[in-house]
């Protein structure tokens, strides 16, 4: 997924690195001062996971780095993330090993659903479309954030005949830039130019080089560019849709509510905020689990 590409005069938001340098896409590794965080199996929740999952002691997810801070590579090629910490505590309280599965983040869900995966663990929003055929264990809640050269004049509001970049298919592609882009043609006025990457940064590269006026993004994936981009990005107008993220389950699977319970222990012992203050994350937090906005019992 992360391949080794040289960009001349560019800097790479995930790695942070100066200009005019090969361009890895990777992560020398973790935040300073993270530490791993490891419950121990609680044995009345683990007697919660369906023998499906529970028969080879591994839980799969499918993610698709880079998601910064949720999903992304370090420079050894092991997926790491707040969100990979998040699932390997939630699988150590069930007696599982979590086991992230590269995989393009269009492919997850299909996965999900065949059975080939799990669960899909790849910074997913919650939405009615979605519940459709999932459930989704919330664990977080976050909207959407552009970003924009720094000194720009960007208004997420009235970006007609602006150029956006984005991450194809996520909620800002989908939900946020496009039905702006046709308002913009009903109202006969400029048209919104659409750069759709399949990774994040990627997305916020084109924004960082100049390809796109703005970056639309989560909002922990737009901070997490903003703060590695030396400068050359800022944040622009305010955060809007706020939305759970959640682990994509099938529709009425018994691996839902274990998941929930599992992170409701970790809510309950203090792991679950120490999990995400070591990414950065401390706004969005929730006090109680719960699958599809609704707690459990």
């Amino acid at each position: 997924m992360r391949t080794r590409r040289c960009v001349a005069a560019a800097v790479t938001v995930a790695a942070s690195i100066s200009l005019s340098a090969c361009v890895t896409n990777v992560e020398s590794g973790h935040p300073e001062g993270w530490a791993p965080i490891t419950p121990a199996e609680v044995p009345e929740l683990a007697a919660l996971v369906p023998d499906s999952v529970a028969a080879d002691g591994v839980l799969t997810g499918g993610t698709n780095p880079p998601f910064a801070p949720f999903e992304l590579k370090d420079s050894d090629g092991s997926i790491i993330g707040l969100e990979m910490d998040l699932a390997a505590a939630v699988a150590s309280v069930l007696g599982l090993e979590f086991r992230p599965v590269d995989q393009d983040f269009a492919m997850i869900l299909p996965a999900v659903q065949a059975g080939t995966l799990d669960m899909g663990s790849s910074g997913f929003t919650d939405n009615e479309e979605r519940r459709k055929n999932f459930d989704f264990v919330n664990y977080l809640y976050a909207g959407i954030q552009w970003a924009q050269p720094t000194g720009g004049s960007v208004d997420p509001d009235n970006a007609c005949g602006l150029t956006i970049a984005v991450q194809r298919t996520t909620v800002s592609d989908t939900d946020d830039v496009r039905p702006k882009a046709q308002a913009c043609e009903d109202a006969g006025a400029e048209p919104i130019t659409i750069l759709a990457y399949d990774t994040s940064d990627n997305a916020a590269l084109a924004a960082l080089m100049g390809r796109a006026d703005a970056l639309s993004a989560d909002s922990p994936v737009t901070a997490w560019a903003v703060e590695r981009s030396e400068g050359g990005l800022e944040l622009t107008g305010d955060m809007f849709d706020a939305a759970p993220y959640g682990w994509a389950v099938p529709q009425d699977s018994p691996l839902g509510p274990a998941l929930a319970a599992a992170l409701q222990h970790l809510i309950d012992t203090g792991d679950y905020q120490r999990i995400l203050a070591q990414w950065g994350v401390t706004t969005g937090l929730i006090d109680r689990a719960m699958i599809n906005e609704k707690e459990i019992a």
